[in-house]
């Protein structure tokens, strides 16, 4: 049975979905989707356009409903409950302080255009955590320097190139000291040549920290570098799961084959 509102149980999965159904109207977008994502590990979800992949992220962000059964972040119900028998809808406080552990890269970067790119950082950290301007202020400047934007922190998101704002996205996310991290084909709206500096920075946020990462992209080559679990899907389904060297190399569906052998 779901855990009810007040367990969030020690050795639980960072994310778990369980009979989870999405529809848009008529359209069954996913069905009956069960996997976890365990603590500090990185999954990474592949398949063709229209297959789940972006609904699966934005249930977890509570940008979209559930159709249907429960999503659980460290073992806590995350918008639905079962009580005496029943599903029902957390109260909106309650949905709230889960989704603080979470933050979410998104394919358009987002940006406030009328703030610096510090004052893009620091907004949710001063009025969402409550941490003081100083504080905001010296970790945003730590997350611009990591990202390799010191130099840019009283820019307009607008002067800066499409790679560049990226990164202050992924800095922006980082801020707020997610647990989870969520990241939404964040090279897609690219041009080629700045994929790499993202994809880049990408790559040392995983390596430095734990985190844990549920990453949709169609960049083959960084979900081999960085993912410790592979997921194709098609038709809202998970069609196979494996570890990169596996799903990259040698995968067993012939959906999976015909895919990658489509993309790379």
């Amino acid at each position: 049975m779901p855990p009810t509102d007040s367990t969030a149980v020690a050795g639980q999965p960072a994310i778990r979905f369980e009979n989870v159904v999405k529809k848009f109207g008529d359209h069954v977008v996913l069905d009956d989707l069960n996997f976890d994502v365990q603590r500090g590990e990185r999954v990474t979800l592949i398949g063709p356009s229209g297959s789940g992949k972006t609904t699966i992220l934005r249930l977890v962000m509570t940008l979209e409903h559930l159709t249907g059964g429960y999503v659980f972040v460290d073992g806590e119900p995350l918008t639905h409950m079962e009580v005496n028998g029943r599903r029902v809808e957390r109260r909106p406080k309650d949905v709230a302080r889960t989704t603080q552990k979470i933050g979410m890269v998104f394919q358009q970067f987002n940006l406030f255009p009328n703030m610096s790119v510090l004052e893009n950082i620091t907004e949710a950290p001063v009025h969402v955590l409550g941490r003081s301007q100083d504080q905001a202020r010296t970790r945003g400047l730590e997350l611009l320097d990591q990202v390799g934007l010191a130099d840019k922190a009283d820019e307009h998101p607008t002067r800066l190139s499409g790679g560049q704002q990226q990164r202050v996205a992924i800095a922006r996310a980082l801020a707020m000291d997610p647990e989870i991290l969520l990241l939404d084909e964040v090279t897609s709206a690219l041009d080629p040549e700045l994929v790499g500096e993202v994809l880049g920075v990408l790559r040392d946020v995983a390596k430095s920290t734990d985190i844990t990462m549920l990453i949709v992209t169609h960049e083959m080559q960084f979900a081999q570098d960085v993912s410790h679990r592979v997921l194709m899907f098609d038709g809202g389904s998970i069609v196979e799961e494996a570890s990169p060297d596996v799903m990259f190399t040698a995968p067993e569906h012939e959906r999976t084959r015909a895919f990658l052998q489509a993309v790379l």
